[in-house]
C-alpha cells in the first residue's frame, strides 16, 4: 500500500508540472498504468542511440514528399543552424527572417510557383497518447496542434519502440483538412516498466488472514453474548476459556506423542544383540 501511495504522489506531481510548464513535462515523464505495471516513457531522456532522446540533434526533422515539405521537432521548438525554411506566410512561426523558430511543426507547399508555409503545431499544445491502448510496449503518439482562428491544424508523430534502431521519418500523410501524420522508430518510444505489485500474500497468506478474521469474530461475538446476556464478568467472559487454557498442554502432548511414535523402531527391525541364555 505504501508503494502505491508513493506512486500516486509521483503521478500527482507529474500532473502539476504539466500544468506549470504548459504540457511540456509530459514529454519528460508520461506514464500509464496497466494492471500491476506502470509504463513510463521519456522522450527527452538520453538513450543508447541518442543523447537528446527523441529530439533531433539537428534541431529539426525534415520530410519531403513530392512538392510538399514538413519540418518538425518533438516536444520543443525548432532550431535551424542550416537549411532554414524559405517560404511565404510564415508570420505565425518566426516571420520571414526567422521562419520555423517559434513553432514545433511547419508545413509548406507550392502555390503559383511559390513556397507557402503553414504552422500546424506548437510545443505548448503537445499531447501524448499510446499507439495501442492494449499494448503500451508498441510506442506512443506525440500530437502537436495549432489554431490560427480559422482552422485547427495538427501533426501526429507515432514514435514506435525500437531498442536497436533509430529510423527517421521518410514520408507523411494527410488525414484531414489540416491534419498530418508521420512515423518514427526510436528507443524513446520504449517504456521503462515498473512493477506496482509489492509481492502480495499469495493464497496461503490470504487464507491465514481469513482464518484470523473469523477467529476474531468468534471471540468478539462470544464475549458480547457472555457479557451482556449471561452477565459474566472478568476473564470468564472469554468463550470456552477452559479449552483455550488447556490448548498449550494439549499441543505439547500431541507433539511429544508424534515425535515418540516417529522414533519408535519398526516391527521388522531386529537388534544387533542376541539374547544369551545362562
Amino acid at each position: 500500500m505504501a508503494f502505491r501511495f508513493d506512486l500516486l504522489k509521483l503521478l500527482l506531481l507529474t500532473s502539476i508540472l504539466e500544468i506549470v510548464n504548459g504540457g511540456s513535462s509530459s514529454c519528460q515523464h508520461f506514464g500509464v498504468e496497466r494492471g500491476d505495471k506502470l509504463y513510463n516513457f521519456s522522450l527527452t531522456s538520453p538513450n543508447s542511440l541518442s543523447p537528446h532522446g527523441a529530439l533531433s540533434e539537428d534541431g529539426f526533422y525534415k520530410v519531403e514528399v513530392n512538392d510538399t515539405l514538413l519540418w518538425f521537432q518533438i516536444c520543443d521548438g525548432m532550431i535551424f543552424n542550416h537549411d532554414p525554411p524559405r517560404c511565404f506566410d510564415c508570420q505565425e512561426c518566426g516571420g520571414q527572417l526567422h521562419c520555423g523558430t517559434t513553432c514545433s511543426a511547419l508545413f509548406a507547399h507550392y502555390v503559383g510557383g511559390y513556397q507557402v508555409c503553414k504552422t500546424i503545431g506548437r510545443a505548448s499544445s503537445t499531447e501524448i497518447s499510446l499507439i495501442d491502448e492494449k499494448n503500451p510496449d508498441t510506442g506512443i503518439i506525440v500530437k502537436m496542434s495549432h489554431n490560427d482562428g480559422q482552422v485547427n491544424c495538427s501533426l501526429s508523430v507515432s514514435v514506435f519502440c525500437d531498442y536497436n534502431e533509430l529510423r527517421e521519418p521518410k514520408s507523411f500523410e494527410k488525414l484531414g483538412t489540416c491534419d498530418y501524420a508521420t512515423t518514427l522508430r526510436h528507443p524513446s518510444g520504449c517504456a521503462k516498466i515498473i512493477s506496482t505489485h509489492a509481492g502480495g500474500l499469495g493464497w496461503f497468506g490470504t487464507l491465514l488472514i481469513i482464518i484470523l478474521c473469523l477467529f476474531g469474530l468468534y471471540l468478539l461475538t462470544g464475549i458480547v453474548y457472555r457479557f451482556f446476556f449471561l452477565k459474566v464478568r472478568g476473564i470468564q467472559v472469554i468463550p470456552n476459556l477452559g479449552f483455550w487454557m488447556t490448548l498449550p498442554h494439549r499441543t505439547k502432548s500431541f507433539l511429544q506423542y508424534t515425535f515418540a511414535r516417529n522414533r519408535r523402531p519398526s516391527g521388522g527391525h531386529r537388534s544387533s544383540y542376541s539374547p544369551v541364555n545362562f
